[in-house]
């Protein structure tokens, strides 16, 4: 089933132009997006997200046009974690993830029960019970990420959609980012449509590949069907050689 579906999207900011973008996103699947800079990646979660406007064309969430949610609705299914930012170092871990459960809350009045539940299992979700408690400016980057994570959970939402989630992560945690994010899908079905430049944990990790090239879909498919010498030089311009050992593929430059 398709949850999230775009129809001859088009979008023009200066010089850049999405081209009729037609994408449909599986439920419960991870799909990655990638492609070179300036491909117009983060711009499309954007316009899914609704933090941008289409020019033309359709966008629709579970069969309804997305410009007919509500904003407060549309926050309730669809989450949105941009790029990594700065975050106010003077609050906890709880306090951040908390944030998430904006959507649902009044307001006025203190923060319901059923909200401290969300809030403790999305911190247990990203491991961080033993840190709960700690202030944000103390964490180190894989940390505050994965708090990122968590208040991106907190939203309960079936879509989770991650703007290059491992950016100015190390390898060790970005590894144990996408492990996260792989069992967080698979365990509570939660589809994940993310943002990716590392190839090499697009392949691995998701379902389904959605390459761009110059605001254009390129190619879309199962990493191990479409990650090819062939797309490495169209798409990247770079003469090399890949295979799959395990699920994970393997880029070789030539000489």
């Amino acid at each position: 089933m398709t949850v999230l579906k775009s129809e001859e999207l088009q979008f023009r900011q200066g010089k850049f132009q999405l081209h009729d973008i037609n994408i449909e996103f599986p439920e419960g699947k991870m799909t990655a997006i990638v492609g070179p800079n300036g491909s117009g990646k983060s711009t499309l979660l954007k316009l899914f997200a609704r933090l941008l406007k289409a020019d033309n064309g359709l966008v629709t969430l579970d069969n309804q046009p997305i410009h007919k949610y509500k904003r407060k609705e549309y926050s309730q299914k669809i989450a949105m974690l941009p790029q990594a930012k700065e975050v106010l170092p003077s609050i906890t871990v709880k306090e951040l993830v908390g944030y998430g459960r904006v959507p649902f809350q009044r307001l006025t009045g203190p923060v319901s029960e059923e909200d401290k539940e969300i809030i403790a299992w999305a911190i247990r979700e990203t491991g961080l019970e033993n840190m709960a408690d700690r202030m944000v400016g103390h964490l180190s980057g894989g940390e505050l990420q994965r708090a990122r994570i968590a208040m991106a959970l907190a939203q309960k939402t079936s879509v989770l959609l991650l703007d290059e989630p491992t950016t100015f992560l190390d390898i060790t945690h970005q590894l144990e980012l996408m492990k996260i994010l792989s069992r967080i899908n698979k365990t509570h079905q939660i589809t994940v449509i993310m943002v990716l430049h590392e190839l090499q944990y697009a392949g691995a990790y998701s379902d389904n590949l959605i390459v761009m090239k110059r605001g254009e879909i390129y190619q879309t498919g199962k990493p191990q069907a479409i990650l090819t010498a062939q797309l490495l030089k169209e798409v990247y311009e770079i003469d090399a050689s890949i295979k799959f050992e395990n699920n994970y593929p393997v880029i070789i430059p030539k000489n």
